[in-house]
C-alpha cells in the first residue's frame, strides 16, 4: 500500500502539526513512511506530535516558531531541513476566523485575518519553494482553506476574503511553479470537530448538522487524508486544485442566512485546526 503513496523516506513540514488537523496529519503522514517536521507555537505540543511520529519508526522534529512573524518564517524552514533532511513538500494548516459584521469591522480585525490565513501562508509557501527550485527537487505544497472562501462568508468576511484569496494564490503559485515540478493545492474543510470546536451536546449537535447533508460533521483524520493525498504521488498529476472536504455542505446550495450562518459558526465551519 505505501508504494501508492510514495511518501517513504520523504521530508515534509507540517505548519501548525501540534494539534487538531496538523497532529492528524503529522500521524497520517508518518504511518506512510515520511519523515516530518512539526512546526507549532507550542513546544509541548510540537513535541508531543513528534513523538507520535517517531513511534512510526520515521525521523520527526519538534520545531517551535510563530508563522505569524515574518522574522522567524525562514529560519523555521531552515531548521526543518537540517532536523529531517531536504524537504519534498510542505502543509500548512494555521488559519482562524474573527466574528465581525461588515459595519462594525475594523482595520486591524480586517489585516489579522489576511495575516493568518493568507500572508503567512505566501511567506511561508516561498520558503520552501526556493529550497526546492534551489536544489532542482519537485514537490508539494498544501494549505487548509475554507468552504467559506467558496461562498459568502456573513459575519466573517474578513476571514471568507482571505481564503477566496489563497485560492488564487494557490492557482498563481501553480502556474509559477508547475514547470519547476512544484505543485500546490488546497482542501477546503467544512463543519469539523477539532480541539477548538469539539463535540458539544448530542441533541444541539444533531440540530445543528441538519445544515449538512451526512448529518455530521467531519474529523481531523479525514482533513489529513486529503492533504496527504495532495502530498503524495497519488495526485502526481493534480495542482492548482481547492478540495471542498464538507460532507456536502457545498453541495446543498444553503443559501447564507443569517440563520445559517449561526449554524455555520456554532459547528465550527470556519475552524482550521
Amino acid at each position: 500500500m505505501r508504494e501508492l503513496f510514495g511518501l517513504e523516506g520523504k521530508s515534509f513540514l507540517v505548519v501548525g502539526g501540534g494539534q487538531g488537523m496538523g497532529s492528524s496529519t503529522v500521524h497520517r503522514l508518518a504511518s506512510l513512511g515520511a519523515n516530518v517536521a512539526v512546526l507549532d507555537v507550542d513546544q509541548g505540543r510540537a513535541e508531543a506530535s513528534a513523538a507520535e511520529a517517531d513511534a512510526a519508526g520515521v525521523r520527526s522534529a519538534a520545531i517551535v516558531a510563530d508563522v505569524l512573524d515574518d522574522g522567524q518564517i525562514a529560519g523555521a524552514v531552515a531548521e526543518a531541513e537540517a532536523r529531517v533532511g531536504p524537504l519534498s513538500g510542505m502543509a500548512a494548516i494555521v488559519g482562524m476566523a474573527g466574528w465581525s459584521t461588515l459595519l462594525e469591522m475594523t482595520p486591524q480585525m480586517w489585516d489579522n485575518d489576511q495575516h493568518r490565513n493568507l500572508r503567512y501562508f505566501f511567506l511561508v509557501a516561498q520558503a520552501v519553494a526556493r529550497r526546492l527550485v534551489a536544489r532542482g527537487a519537485p514537490g508539494s505544497i498544501v494549505g487548509v482553506c475554507s468552504v467559506d472562501g467558496m461562498r459568502s462568508a456573513p459575519s466573517h468576511a474578513s476571514y471568507g476574503a482571505a481564503k477566496a484569496g489563497l485560492m488564487n494564490l494557490a492557482r498563481s503559485m501553480t502556474m509559477e511553479w508547475a514547470d519547476r515540478g512544484i505543485r500546490v493545492n488546497l482542501v477546503a474543510p467544512g463543519a469539523i470537530v477539532t480541539p477548538r470546536i469539539p463535540l458539544r451536546d448530542p441533541e444541539a449537535e444533531r440540530q445543528s448538522s441538519k445544515i449538512i447533508p451526512m448529518g455530521r460533521r467531519g474529523t481531523t483524520d479525514e482533513i489529513a487524508n486529503a492533504i496527504t493525498f495532495f502530498l503524495s504521488d497519488m495526485s502526481s498529476y493534480v495542482s492548482g486544485q481547492t478540495l471542498a472536504v464538507d460532507g456536502g455542505y457545498l453541495a446543498a446550495g444553503l443559501f447564507p442566512t443569517p440563520e445559517v450562518a449561526s449554524a455555520g459558526a456554532v459547528l465550527g465551519v470556519n475552524a482550521d485546526k
